[in-house]
């Protein structure tokens, strides 16, 4: 299975139905930057659109990932060794999955080993060594899903994060022995957790096709984010509703929100 000679027999393709870049990705609704890298060589079509392309494209999944039109004498053998090519593939990708996996959690185990040794010597008890070890079990169980699964662990990392945020937070706040911690922290954390979610709502509904202007409002929504923040943080420990560095991020987020919206503009129309 070549890459760089499927993306030349989708462009082909492409060609003989008179459909230009821009004109596929929007029936795909995906950018047009993403049918250029398939054609390039670049990337292949994710499996979730691939049946949709062919669809549009007036071919079938066997005639693409082989390249060429296949006549019905030589159908079955380039089926199977399609198939063939892409098992090896997610096997390939499943291994590299599982070996940079365990590479990472050995070196947190590793580094919880050192925190542990370091305080026994030099408290002769478990005291600090808590924070730290609590903090690294937590950023394994929220990172650990995106690099098993890379994209499509996103969601599962977000849940997580949502599930376990506030018990770290309480936990984090014992063994600091300060109750701002967790009072502060899960005020902050929740509000977080809720811009997250909606920035993964925007990019899902709309990221695939029009990035731009996911971005833009994005950037919109973290200009509400920082207000929230800042008025939460003013209530609670009566910190300046806002100072210079807020006005001037504030800003710097309505410029970059603006550049994404005449992006969109010019690009999608």
């Amino acid at each position: 299975m070549n890459q760089a000679e499927i993306g030349k027999f989708i462009a082909k393709c492409r060609k003989d139905k008179k459909l230009t870049q821009a004109q596929l990705a929007d029936k795909l609704n995906i950018t047009d930057r993403a049918v250029s890298k398939w054609e390039t060589g670049k990337s292949m079509p994710d499996s979730s659109i691939m049946l949709e392309l062919c669809q549009i494209l007036g071919i079938s999944v066997n005639e693409l990932l082989s390249a060429e039109t296949v006549d019905q004498e030589n159908y079955e053998r380039k089926a199977d060794e399609n198939l063939i090519a892409l098992k090896r593939k997610d096997e390939n990708h499943m291994t590299k999955n599982i070996l940079f996996s365990t590479l990472f959690s050995a070196t947190l185990v590793i580094a919880i080993m050192v925190c542990l040794i370091c305080n026994i010597a030099i408290s002769g008890a478990l005291t600090w060594a808590l924070i730290p070890i609590s903090s690294i079990v937590f950023a394994w169980v929220i990172s650990f899903p995106v690099i098993v699964s890379g994209k499509k662990g996103i969601l599962i990392s977000l849940i997580s994060l949502s599930i376990f945020i506030i018990p770290y937070l309480y936990l984090l706040s014992r063994f600091t022995k300060t109750e701002q911690v967790f009072t502060i922290g899960s005020a902050m954390a929740v509000i977080s957790v809720a811009f997250l979610w909606i920035i993964a709502g925007i990019f899902s509904r709309i990221g695939k096709s029009r990035k731009f202007l996911a971005f833009g409002i994005t950037f919109l929504c973290a200009i509400g984010f920082l207000i929230l923040v800042n008025a939460i943080l003013f209530k609670m420990i009566d910190e300046p509703l806002f100072d210079i560095w807020d006005i001037l991020t504030a800003c710097l987020l309505l410029v970059l929100a603006f550049v994404s919206f005449f992006c969109d503009h010019k690009y999608s129309h």
